[in-house]
């Protein structure tokens, strides 16, 4: 049993090292992963395709300080002073395409990275609970845009009890998808 959990205990902090090495490395050969815009598309009304700019004009909320806490628990850093636009604002502005009563039930908004990472987040965690509150499309760090190494333009659940499986860098694209029955 303790063999058992002593891999898994490995395993998962060699997966926080490789997830790490991998931006590094990603970064350190160029800005090929930057992105400076972002688009909202899928079940919505009114796509959007917004830049850093376009979102610093829109209603702004501040993180002060988020540690980064990584899936196996491990310490992975901190946020700080971070400014940025509520998720659900941005789904709210696309207006979600959800004619049937119980339709928003099955929405699975998906925040995709340029270098393929991928988070998800249900419309009831955003729009029907605390979470929203803290999922914030973030486009500032000290008053000064963000370095290459996030990109432009990033997200974060401030509210995840381990947030970094749901930090974003270099956030591109956020798609609205129904979830068939």
């Amino acid at each position: 049993m303790k063999s058992t959990t002593l891999r898994i205990a490995v395993a998962a902090l060699a997966l926080c090292a490789t997830s790490a090495s991998f931006a590094a490395d990603a970064n350190a050969g160029g800005n090929e992963f930057v992105t400076t815009r972002i688009t909202v598309t899928g079940a919505v009304a009114h796509p959007l395709d917004l830049t850093a700019a376009d979102l610093a004009r829109m209603p702004s909320h501040r993180i002060a300080e988020l540690p980064l806490i990584c899936q196996s628990g491990a310490n992975r850093g901190k946020l700080e002073n971070i400014r940025g636009v509520r998720l659900r604002d941005l789904l709210e502005s696309a207006v979600i395409v959800a004619p049937g009563h119980n339709d928003v039930k099955k929405i699975a908004i998906v925040a995709a990275a340029s270098d393929g990472y991928k988070v998800v987040f249900s419309w009831s965690e955003l729009f029907n609970s605390p979470v929203g509150d803290g999922v914030l499309v973030f486009f500032e760090r000290n008053g000064m845009p963000l370095a290459d190494e996030e990109g432009r333009i990033a997200l974060v659940s401030a509210a995840d009890t381990r947030s970094g499986p749901r930090h974003v860098r270099w956030l591109q694209n956020i798609e609205v998808r129904k979830i068939v029955d």
